[in-house]
């Protein structure tokens, strides 16, 4: 069984998030529309228009010249355009749904998106491929310390930074990883994570955050606690127990499985291969569930031919709004379904006629 570099093989991605609020201006959610736009005027003016003024410029091999900041205003996008944020994990489900005047800054590379006017006046996030917190921590920390040399931001002596929810408020930082755990659910033994997760004051969600399911059993698990505590300390803990403790428990599960239950598990892996290649009508929960397996199989080494990276840009593009973004041809479910299918089959290699 192999284990891919940064423990790919179990953490999909990591992301840290930075909660923020502007003093001198109401949050969010009882700012007038004026006081929201003025807020978004003096973020983006801060924030600026290149990776450089957001200091994290040089975080890039290669990069030669300062790459810009996207900004995009939600209250001017198309619905399937916000869904397709959404789905790439950039914003949230309830800043892609909301009416009142608010902004994200994307980089060119995905890898950090700022939000003005979700909950807070500010969510920052940092993503990284894989299990590479500390590279995400420090870009966070890196760009908050520039917005906060521009921005006075709600502080108190006694709470920390002031947050809109009660769960944010101190450190106001969020640490996460996106974690695959197949084998866990396969041998019944997922609760081994939540009992954990209680324990640590952790919260596991599905595969969209908060309020969504497990879909295809991957996991966002991130702290609760943010209130008495230090942003590195939280680093610590997640990084140096929390995460590894994850890894290791979906790695004996599927020991479990190669040793006592190589046919339920093998079984499981080329069904859902089978099922990709050759379906020609795939729901989004199918497609979730079948990934899954052949992802399990994957970095187990029963399909060597079967990219891991490849499979993780898939759990994306067979979303809704990406495959309707994709083939503007698509009218109705049906239609949905069927270029889902092309796509599996396009991307993991058609079964022979």
């Amino acid at each position: 069984m192999s284990a891919a570099l940064d423990d790919r093989d179990v953490v999909m991605s990591c992301r840290v998030r930075v909660a923020r609020n502007v003093a001198g201006f109401p949050f969010v959610a009882r700012a007038t529309h004026p006081q929201r736009r003025e807020v978004l005027e003096t973020v983006r003016a801060a924030a600026g228009t290149t990776e450089s003024t957001l200091g994290i410029a040089g975080g890039r091999v290669g990069a030669e010249s300062p790459e810009p900041l996207a900004w995009i205003d939600l209250t001017a996008l198309p619905k399937r355009d916000r869904q397709l944020l959404w789905e790439r994990h950039l914003i949230s489900r309830q800043f892609a749904e909301g009416d009142s005047p608010r902004a994200v800054a994307v980089t060119a590379d995905e890898r950090v998106s700022l939000m003005v006017n979700e909950e807070d006046h500010l969510r920052l996030q940092v993503l990284r491929p894989g299990n590479r917190l500390r590279d995400a921590f420090d870009t966070a920390m890196r760009a908050e310390a520039t917005l906060g040399e521009r921005l006075d931001f709600a502080f108190d002596r006694s709470w920390g930074y002031l947050t809109a929810c009660p769960t944010n408020v101190g450190c106001g930082i969020r640490i996460g990883v996106m974690v695959h755990l197949r084998a866990m659910r396969v041998t019944n033994e997922i609760e081994k994570v939540k009992r954990a997760a209680k324990e640590l004051h952790l919260a596991v969600r599905g595969f969209h955050g908060e309020g969504s399911d497990a879909s295809g059993d991957w996991f966002q698990v991130s702290n609760q606690r943010t209130l008495g505590v230090t942003e590195e300390a939280l680093l610590e803990e997640f990084a140096g127990r929390v995460v590894p403790a994850i890894v290791a428990y979906e790695r004996d599960a599927r020991r479990v499985l190669l040793e006592r239950q190589r046919t339920l598990l093998e079984d499981r892996v080329f069904r859902g291969i089978a099922m990709l290649r050759s379906a020609r009508l795939l729901g989004v929960d199918e497609a979730m569930k079948q990934l899954s397996s052949v992802r399990l199989g994957a970095c187990m080494g029963l399909l060597p031919d079967v990219s891991i990276d490849e499979l993780n840009r898939l759990t994306i593009q067979l979303q809704s709004a990406h495959l309707r973004a994709a083939d503007p041809a698509i009218e109705t479910d049906d239609d949905e379904r069927a270029a889902r299918a092309r796509m599996a089959r396009a991307v993991l290699g058609a079964w022979p006629a």
